[in-house]
């Protein structure tokens, strides 16, 4: 939905109720003004879009803490690690507007920590889940990654579902990796890295051959 600028006069009163409404939403007056106008006038903004994926996220995400939306363009998830210190690991799902050389949004999955050996657990398994995703799921073909310390984002595009179906494709997405992520974590205290890998390894190829890992 495009954007211009336009000019309103409106009441010194109203504006600074909107303020702060807008301030305690965590949304700026142009885009609260915009929300409240669209619902007024039954326009869908993309913003709306967004929460309806969200809502149906949510509902696949009893076993994350859903932390407060501080904005309306991203939904955050944490989970804990069965590992020494019971680490947080938080998932954030970010759309956009309007799409990014082909990307709707991303998925950022970050742990922060300085635990060298933590990370090194967490390296090791985000590359083995970028392998066995570009291995095993069709739909992951161009998928963009990025691996930093205690970080691992990757690029999400919508297959042409509506938003409650996106909404629940994401969030299967998010319970799977959590999920992997645990058993990781769970394997490699007892074994080697390398045998946790190839037990994954067969489990995620029988899951796909089930129903589709990606998004």
């Amino acid at each position: 939905m495009k954007k211009s600028i336009y000019s309103l006069v409106l009441a010194d009163d109203v504006v600074a109720a909107v303020d702060q409404m807008a301030y305690e939403l965590h949304t700026s007056r142009s885009n609260l003004i915009n929300q409240i106008l669209a619902e007024r006038l039954s326009c869908v903004t993309p913003e709306m879009r967004m929460q309806q994926v969200f809502s149906a996220m949510e509902q696949l995400a009893q076993q994350f803490r859903i932390l407060e939306q501080t904005s309306a363009h991203a939904l955050s998830l944490q989970s804990r690690l069965d590992y020494k210190y019971k680490p947080t690991v938080q998932y954030v799902v970010e759309l956009y507007r309007t799409p990014h050389d082909g990307e709707d949004g991303r998925l950022r999955v970050q742990l922060r920590t300085q635990n060298q050996m933590l990370l090194s657990a967490l390296d090791g398994f985000f590359r083995l889940w970028m392998a066995l995703e570009e291995r095993y799921v069709p739909d992951a073909a161009g998928t963009v990654y990025r691996i930093s310390p205690g970080r691992l984002e990757r690029s999400i595009r919508n297959p042409g579902l509506d938003e409650a179906r996106l909404g629940k494709r994401i969030g299967s997405y998010v319970q799977s990796f959590d999920r992997y992520l645990k058993a990781w974590f769970s394997g490699i205290a007892v074994r080697s890295a390398q045998e946790t890998a190839a037990a994954l390894e067969q489990s995620f190829a029988a899951d796909v051959r089930h129903h589709s890992s990606g998004i």
